[in-house]
């Protein structure tokens, strides 16, 4: 059972998501929200996109990923994913750490929604304005 000692686990934000993502040795099965990545995430990009950071590092197949996600959409969790996971192998190896910055792996990407405004149709969409 020592296997399943956690080495590290981080947060990872994205647009409105948050994921808690935990790192353990293993053989590179990820499991978000108690299922497997390929069942959560229905498309091929938002797989990659999620696992971006073990490519990257040459580390595939070498960690199980234990991810809680909630908020947002897909696109954001699976962002929100790929930094927590960024961010878990940076706190398992800190010689990661330059790689993975240099990627932009470990930057929370801080756009988010725009707030809508009075007097307009949307944050930014305009009423039609009438002449006559």
């Amino acid at each position: 059972m020592e296997n399943d000692k956690v080495i590290n686990g981080a947060t990872g934000r994205r647009k409105e998501a948050v994921a808690r993502v935990q790192i353990t040795p293993g053989t590179g099965v990820a499991t978000i929200n108690k299922r497997p990545i390929n069942e959560y995430f229905k498309t091929d990009t938002l797989r990659t996109i999620a696992m971006q950071a073990f490519g990257v590092t040459k580390t595939t197949g070498k960690f199980d990923v234990t991810a809680t996600v909630s908020g947002g959409g897909p696109s954001g969790q699976a962002g929100a994913v790929r930094l927590g996971t960024a961010r878990a192998l940076v706190a398992n190896d800190e010689n990661l750490r330059k790689l993975l910055r240099s990627f932009g792996f470990l930057t929370r990407d801080p756009r988010a929604k725009e707030r809508k405004k009075y007097g307009q149709k949307r944050a930014r969409k305009k009423f039609q304005y009438t002449k006559r």
